[in-house]
């Protein structure tokens, strides 16, 4: 391990060959001082991965414990259940050391964050599905590791587990005993590490890599922007539509997600103690790196067909148009989404005025009111069933790659 902590960076055009590449990291150069830690140094996210897991994960991967691992941790679900029985001992006492929340963990922000989820979950549900989810697949690295991973090979499965942390996380007891989303959490975390010591063995990833271990800091970074950041923005650009956000609700949903990166096993240096911090460090860390893979085409159409085969009421087009509305034409022709002009210009003049009558700033409902709240209606059923209750969609540690990587 010791002699690949060091970048090996390729530029993203020459890996691809694509005109359209991204840039390459550059050395990193966000200070600190902008962090929860709000220390003034400078350290690279992109060679820092997760110490006190790594290791532990790998050891019990080449001994083949995972597996019971797996088995024993299919009862361990609600915050407050005790740790399972039949660890092994060395996991026990990993998790007995994490199991907690940060000490600057504020649960009137927690409890303020739950109440702003479920007033905007309908919102949430479209943002992160449509938007995120398909935001992930022109994030190259986030895209390969995927893909190369056991769960490229049935995205289904791995979008009820992305599902899963999802519902957790904006559950109303989340972070309470009888939440689920810090176990969530541990599991994420333990995954990553699993991952992190699988792919490097897979000469399919280390063909397309330009990083030679996956899931860095910096990418767990890349993801968060992907997400919250990107939520984050979206919600202020439709407050010219009516959309009502107090300072005291952006505030607390960002704390939400500082505790989030803080039990995945980001340094508190890195995770931004600002709304202001975290768009400046996203405008760093994810906007330059986007880019179209080979890979993340696949994804995409795969993640979009999973919409299409429920009932949203809506047609093919709509949702790959809404797709294009929620993260760009240059995102969208990226992951060659085919056109349906009809719908785009539905969805520019309808949406804002469906925001507007759902906000109750205006008492006369628009002609698309029932076709735009059916679609987003249906995305929300889609995330939170997925065929099935979250609770019987366990996060498990895989034990290998993609079958053939």
């Amino acid at each position: 391990m010791e002699n690949l902590n060091r970048r090996r960076v390729l530029t993203l055009g020459a890996a691809l060959g694509l005109a359209a590449a991204a840039e390459a990291p550059k050395a990193w150069a966000w200070s600190s001082a902008n962090s929860i830690a709000g220390t003034d140094t400078v350290i690279d996210p992109w060679d820092v991965w997760d110490d006190d897991t790594d290791p532990l994960v790998a050891t019990l991967l080449d001994n083949g414990q995972i597996p019971a691992v797996n088995a024993a941790f299919d009862s361990w679900r609600r915050n407050g259940d005790p740790l399972p029985s039949g660890l092994p001992p060395a996991l026990t006492a990993y998790l007995s050391r994490v199991n907690t929340l940060p000490a600057w963990a504020d649960q009137a922000k927690l409890d303020r964050a739950a109440q702003f989820n479920e007033r905007m979950s309908m919102y949430f549900f479209l943002l992160y599905g449509l938007g995120s989810g398909i935001m992930s697949t022109v994030i190259p690295r986030e895209a390969r590791n995927v893909y190369w991973s056991e769960g490229g090979a049935d995205m289904q499965a791995r979008a009820a587990k992305t599902f899963t942390y999802g519902y957790d996380l904006n559950a109303a007891d989340a972070f309470k005993p009888t939440g689920h989303f810090v176990v969530t959490s541990h599991k994420t975390r333990l995954t990553h590490a699993a991952v992190r010591h699988l792919l490097p063995q897979s000469p399919a990833w280390r063909a397309v890599t330009d990083h030679p271990i996956p899931i860095s800091n910096g990418d767990i970074l890349i993801t968060f922007h992907s997400l919250g950041t990107y939520v984050h923005s979206k919600l202020r650009e439709w407050r010219g539509w009516g959309l009502r956000v107090s300072a005291a609700e952006e505030e607390a949903y960002l704390h939400m997600w500082q505790v989030a990166l803080h039990l995945l096993g980001v340094r508190d240096e890195f995770i931004p103690n600002s709304w202001a911090a975290a768009h400046e460090q996203s405008q760093y860390v994810l906007t330059p790196l986007l880019a179209p893979t080979r890979e993340g085409i696949d994804l995409a159409d795969t993640l979009l067909n999973l919409t299409s085969s429920v009932d949203l009421g809506v047609t093919k087009g709509f949702q790959r148009e809404f797709a294009r509305y929620l993260l760009s034409d240059r995102i969208g022709n990226w992951l060659r989404l085919p056109r349906d002009y009809v719908s785009r210009g539905v969805i520019e003049a309808g949406w804002p005025t469906y925001l507007v009558f759902r906000e109750g700033l205006s008492p006369v409902m628009p002609r698309t009111f029932s076709m735009f709240d059916r679609f987003v209606r249906g995305l929300a059923m889609l995330f939170l069933n997925n065929g099935s209750s979250p609770d019987h969609t366990p996060i498990t540690i895989p034990t290998r790659n993609r079958p053939g990587a």
